[in-house]
């Protein structure tokens, strides 16, 4: 399937569509971050897939260079969460790579993402994308547990080489 053509707010403070991208993309998609010292939303440890987006983040961050020796041209995190908001996560671990804002689902309701709603907020499930020149090539759905997603890419990719 092709992505559609859609701008999406990144922290870094561009504006990417994933479309345009030549090469091959690691879009990993994750429900919320949460900001040290302020609580989850009440019940959240007991939402399954909820929790792991920092692990998650990290573990993308501590393999972002062996995922670009695999021929990985970008790597981005993906949530609802406005750009600003994640912009502390981004900065508090030290993400190599931008993370993307689908604030108004327009991504996820294009390619028909699984969400879940808690608290008035529809929030994404996790999942991860391998894109090649804005086509989907693999998808990795459920992910579980969040901080080995990097690993087993980073395996797809070995066994599938550009």
């Amino acid at each position: 399937m092709s992505v559609p053509s859609i701008a999406l707010p990144a922290t870094d403070g561009s504006t990417l569509d994933l479309s345009a991208l030549p090469g091959r993309v690691v879009l990993y998609a994750y429900p919320r971050t949460g900001r040290p010292g302020e609580p989850n939303p009440d019940g959240w440890e007991a939402i399954p897939g909820a929790r792991g987006c920092t692990p998650q983040s990290c573990a993308f961050r501590d393999h972002f260079a062996e995922l670009q020796s695999l021929g990985v041209d970008h790597v981005f995190g993906l949530s609802a969460q406005d750009a600003p908001y994640q912009r502390e996560a981004a900065e508090r671990l030290h993400l190599p790579f931008p993370l993307l804002s689908d604030e108004h689902l327009t991504l996820t309701q294009a390619l028909r993402l699984p969400t879940f709603t808690t608290h008035g907020m529809t929030l994404l499930r996790r999942l991860t994308l391998i894109l090649r020149d804005g086509v989907i090539e693999h998808v990795f759905y459920p992910v579980f547990p969040p901080d080995r997603n990097a690993a087993d890419v980073a395996a797809w990719l070995r066994a599938h080489p550009v």
